[in-house]
């Protein structure tokens, strides 16, 4: 009985350290080959292993500011009704209805942005107009406001006092009895204000341009000599007033230079 009851505590031993052995082979096994990056899941605060949860959104990175372009330089040219030119055109006039175009088209202006003004022309200057003010406006170049003289019923000087650039107007030259080139629709007064005419005395019509009397300006609007504002008109074969001399009109470009 006593040599039994030893070997059914040996067995028992025996059976006890075998299940040790077997409960403990697993994590020893995890030990040394650890474990997948997807088992693992994410580190908590206290190192804890917190499991990420299936088909979880993941983080996308804020998409870049996409940078707005203004839009293209633009130009339309159509043909001109009396009622738009009430005030500009009247029978007698050098150029008759019919040989006037009205364009359309966008300029950069002084505050930064694309604006759409209109300029009364020759219809055989529209080329040339609307290849010199495509240049401007890719260059960023401000100019003020752009509407027909008509805005300011035919009045010339009003239209200079309100810095407005324009183009035709059935007048005569200034300090002259003979057609301005302005009647025939072939020249243009750029920023009137920035670039004043100047009287063979020096003297200047307007108050609001007294600063800008002198040559060269800088400042934004103003056509100096020699700049590429003067270059891009003398492309087309049009002249600059600036280089007259006795008196300067820095505002003034025409086909025939007068």
């Amino acid at each position: 009985m006593r040599i039994q009851a030893t070997l059914a505590l040996a067995v028992g031993c025996l059976a006890a350290a075998c299940g040790t052995t077997t409960a403990q082979q697993p994590a020893q096994q995890s030990t040394q080959t650890g474990q997948t990056p997807a088992a693992q899941g994410t580190q908590g605060p206290e190192g804890a292993s917190s499991p990420i949860p299936s088909g979880a959104p993941t983080a996308t990175p804020a998409p870049s500011p996409t940078r707005t372009e203004p839009p293209k330089f633009s130009a339309k040219v159509s043909r001109v009704t009396r009622d738009q030119v009430r005030y500009s055109w009247r029978p007698g006039c050098p150029v008759p209805l019919d040989g006037l175009r009205m364009i359309t088209m966008t300029y950069w202006g002084f505050d930064h942005k694309p604006h759409t003004g209109k300029l009364v022309v020759n219809k055989d200057a529209t080329d040339a107009i609307i290849t010199v003010f495509g240049r401007l406006y890719g260059w960023r170049w401000p100019i003020y406001k752009m509407e027909p003289v008509d805005a300011y019923k035919g009045d010339d000087y009003d239209s200079i006092d309100a810095d407005n650039t324009s183009a035709f107007n059935c007048r005569s030259a200034t300090g002259s009895s003979h057609w301005s080139q302005h009647a025939y629709g072939r020249a243009v007064d750029v920023n009137p204000r920035e670039n004043p005419y100047l009287s063979a005395d020096g003297t200047v019509a307007h108050k609001n341009a007294l600063k800008f009397a002198k040559r060269p300006v800088d400042a934004p609007g103003v056509i100096n000599p020699g700049d590429r504002v003067v270059k891009a008109f003398q492309r087309v074969g049009w002249e600059w007033g600036g280089y007259w001399t006795g008196i300067k009109d820095y505002q003034h470009f025409s086909e025939a230079g007068n």
